[in-house]
């Protein structure tokens, strides 16, 4: 495969080099907020919905809207952030997009209505999308190529890390503070980030980024607002087929479809689409996606499964997350030499199909299934994620020209973020509708307005049981026993998508090559960070 920053790229300059495990720190330390942020929320979610003055007395779908609308925002925005930081610098971004997030947050967590709630996490999404591609742009271009990929995997490792450690927190936080706690803890984390971005990450950007493109801007955006409101839309009613859901993700396609004829047109586009015509590049960006996909929709079923079934806190649940995210913290950078050795289509391979395995596992599992088989899934799962991530990721960034880190790393983010939305939506809603047909008869015995309410999920079957005193026990088992099995058909569904990104790997991704010793052509003489924008040389 060729590669455009090839052995052209001039080295990183030493002033740069000396910091370069410093600033990833700062980088992994910005990318950790961000991420935590939007698992930490899912353990407030029942406290935000008791009413005041304990929470907001918010309904279930201001809940939903509440996570939605930090997603809907953050994916629209994203391709358009890692542009915009090419061309403006990158961490002109990285700063915009943390003092925005710390915005959000701090206004988030004093919102007396959900409503504002809502519009406080779009505000969050919208600096989250441009600290994101931010990170792993900064990161090309602080690292020689031979440590990017040793780089990248920690830079995965810490997301990782910080999907596990958002429930936790959200329990501690929780069992002493008010609801607003799960957003005050990012204000300090967000100023002494800000103070460490200023003083050790140096300046990068592309030298020369050619004019803007609005419409491409504008297209894309609107693009994938559209794509993501009818993704989300289908999957919190449940019904993929209602005109709206319908005409917005038909919309949404149509409108990137006229995205990438105009980009594929113009002078000076906003992405350049040959990228994807190298089939290593096409297939990480595939991987990416449906790994995405399996696992949120996943990590969506397992958290109801552990509370609801079987009646574990959401502390307790958060704790069972931790080989998740140990073994992607420890094994995620050491990935690199895996690949060295067997080739990357080999390693992603393998990995994925390790990935696929534990969530079959799911299939099997039950209310009494001993918890250390849990364990042994969640372990399973965090290899396979922290070996097939690095090099995926290595693979998409190194396929493109340094200049363009920002752009590439937000067709990166891009994908997986709309292959993560896809996975709660479509997964949820084979979830829902298969439990809704599985316990359909155990309602009979509720009176005729109360039996699509408690249809809708477990936590609505239990809380209708609750109210109804001794009469409403006989739900409780049959509620449980619909959702294992809902479980079961959900997890093997995840499973072949996880396995299908295998295929796909196993076909289009590079094997084991050498190293290159002579130099390989580039499409543009690549820019380091020395070379790029105001550098700080301390």
């Amino acid at each position: 495969m060729a590669n455009p920053q090839g052995d052209r790229a001039a080295p990183v300059p030493d002033a740069v080099h000396r910091r370069r495990w410093l600033i990833l720190t700062v980088l992994m330390f910005s990318l950790l907020i961000v991420v935590l942020d939007n698992s930490i929320l899912n353990v407030a979610l029942k406290t935000i919905a008791t009413p005041p003055p304990h929470g907001l007395g918010a309904s279930q779908s201001q809940l939903e809207w509440a996570v939605n609308s930090y997603t809907l925002v953050f994916a629209g925005v994203l391709f358009t952030a890692g542009v915009l930081g090419d061309r403006i610098g990158r961490r002109k971004a990285l700063v915009f997009g943390m003092a925005l997030f710390g915005l959000g947050s701090l206004l988030a967590a004093f919102a007396d209505t959900p409503a504002q709630l809502v519009a406080f996490r779009a505000l969050m999404g919208f600096g989250g999308a441009f600290v994101m591609p931010a990170t792993l742009a900064v990161l090309i271009n602080v690292f020689d190529r031979a440590e990017q990929p040793r780089a990248i995997g920690i830079w995965v490792g810490s997301v990782g890390v910080a999907i596990a450690a958002g429930p936790i927190t959200g329990g501690l936080l929780l069992a002493h503070f008010w609801w607003g706690s799960v957003f005050l803890i990012n204000i300090p984390v967000v100023l002494t980030g800000l103070a460490a971005m200023l003083l050790i990450i140096p300046e990068s950007r592309d030298p020369a980024p050619g004019r803007l493109d609005p419409l491409g801007v504008v297209l894309s955006v609107v693009g994938l607002v559209l794509l993501v409101y009818g993704i989300i839309k289908g999957g919190q009613i449940a019904d993929f087929t209602d005109p709206w859901v319908l005409a917005s993700i038909a919309a949404g396609l149509c409108v990137l479809a006229l995205f990438v004829l105009h980009e594929k047109r113009s002078s000076h586009p906003a992405m350049e689409v040959s990228y994807f015509r190298n089939p290593a590049f096409t297939a990480a960006i595939a991987a990416v996606s449906l790994v995405f996909f399996a696992l949120m929709g996943v990590t969506f079923f397992s958290v109801f499964y552990l509370q609801s079934v079987r009646g574990l806190t959401p502390f307790e649940s958060g704790l069972l997350l931790l080989p998740l995210a140990i073994t992607q913290l420890f094994f995620a950078p050491q990935a690199r030499r895996v690949v060295e050795r067997y080739g990357a289509r080999a390693v992603c391979t393998v990995s994925m199909v390790a990935v696929a395995v534990p969530l079959a596992g799911f299939g099997f599992m039950d209310e009494h299934t001993p918890i250390w088989q849990l364990e042994l899934l969640y372990f399973v799962m965090g290899s396979g994620m922290a070996f097939s991530m690095p090099p995926v990721t290595t693979s998409i960034m190194q396929t493109l020209p340094r200049e363009k880190a920002g752009s590439g790393s937000a067709i990166n983010n891009t994908f997986r973020q709309v292959g993560g939305a896809l996975g709660v939506a479509v997964l949820g809603s084979v979830l829902s509708a298969t439990y809704r047909s599985a316990v359909h008869d155990e309602l009979a015995v509720l009176p005729a307005r109360l039996r699509h309410a408690a249809g809708e999920s477990i936590e609505a079957t239990l809380a209708i049981a609750g109210r109804m005193g001794p009469a409403g026990r006989t739900l409780v088992e049959p509620a449980k026993d619909a959702y294992v099995h809902a479980m079961h058909v959900t997890a093997f569904g995840a499973a072949a998508v996880a396995l299908a990104g295998a295929g796909i790997v196993a076909v289009f991704l590079p094997g084991r090559t050498a190293p290159v010793e002579g130099t390989a052509p580039a499409a543009k003489e690549p820019v380091t960070a020395g070379e790029s924008g105001d550098q700080v040389g301390r």
